[in-house]
C-alpha cells in the first residue's frame, strides 16, 4: 500500500534555472536577482506526504511543523493508513489537530485501506489523473493535489492557480489591476513550460523581496 516518493531529475536543474532567465523578461528579472533556489524535495512515502498536506492547510509553516512533528512522534515517520483510520478522539486535542482535519485524516486514511486511492500508482499517472485521484478524497482540494506533485512528486510543470501568493505574485509582477483569473494565468505562464514548478517557486520568491523592500 506504501509507495516511496519518486526522484524526478531537472525539476530545480541549472537548464530549467538558465531557461526562466531568457524564456520571458519580466520572470527572467526575478530569476536574475533571486539566483538559483535550492531543491524542496518531499520525503516519506506518498500517504506521510498526502498527510501533511492536509495538517500544514491554512497554518502557518512553524505551526503546521509542529503539529506535523507530534502527529510523526505518534504514528511513526511513515504511518500506516490503518493506523491513522483509527485515530481518537482523545488523541486529536493533543495532537493539535482539529476536528475537522481529523476528519479528513480518517477520509484519506479510509480511501487509501479500501483501495479507492491506489496510492502506489499515482506517479504512473498524468497531472490530471493524479488531481483527480486526490480531490476524491474529502478534505483534499486542487491546490493540495498541486502541492503534492510539485513537493513530493517532483513534477516539473504544475502551475497551482488557486495558490493567492502565485495569483499576487503574477499581479504585481506584470502590472494587473487584479489577481487573474486560472484562464489569464494559464495564458501568462506558457512561456515558462516545461518548467512552471520552479517558476511558481520564483513567483513566491517575489514576494519575499517585495516585503524585504518595503
Amino acid at each position: 500500500m506504501r509507495c516511496a516518493r519518486r526522484e524526478t531529475v531537472g525539476v530545480n536543474s541549472q537548464s530549467a534555472f538558465e531557461f526562466l532567465k531568457t524564456c520571458d523578461p519580466i520572470l527572467g528579472d526575478i530569476v536574475e536577482r533571486v539566483g538559483p533556489l535550492e531543491e524542496r524535495a518531499g520525503q516519506g512515502d506518498h500517504f506521510a506526504a498526502l498527510c501533511g498536506i492536509i495538517i500544514g492547510q491554512q497554518l502557518s509553516v512553524a505551526s503546521a511543523r509542529a503539529i506535523r512533528g507530534r502527529f510523526e512522534a505518534h504514528f511513526g515517520a511513515n504511518p500506516s493508513p490503518k493506523a491513522v483510520r483509527e485515530l481518537r478522539e482523545q488523541d486529536v486535542k493533543p495532537l493539535g489537530l482539529s476536528a475537522a482535519k481529523a476528519r479528513y485524516l480518517r477520509s484519506l486514511a479510509a480511501h487509501v485501506d479500501e483501495g479507492q486511492l491506489e496510492i502506489t500508482r499515482l506517479e504512473t499517472l498524468s497531472d490530471e489523473e493524479i488531481r483527480a485521484e486526490i480531490v476524491a478524497v474529502n478534505g483534499l482540494g486542487p491546490w493540495s493535489a498541486d502541492m503534492f506533485m510539485m513537493f513530493h512528486l517532483n513534477k516539473p510543470d504544475v502551475l497551482p492557480v488557486g495558490d493567492l501568493g502565485i495569483r499576487e505574485g503574477i499581479r504585481r509582477l506584470y502590472g494587473l489591476d487584479e489577481r487573474p483569473s486560472a484562464a489569464e494565468m494559464e495564458r501568462i505562464s506558457q512561456p515558462w513550460r516545461p518548467h512552471r514548478t520552479l517558476a511558481s517557486r520564483y513567483l513566491w520568491a517575489s514576494l519575499e523581496l517585495a516585503k524585504e523592500s518595503k
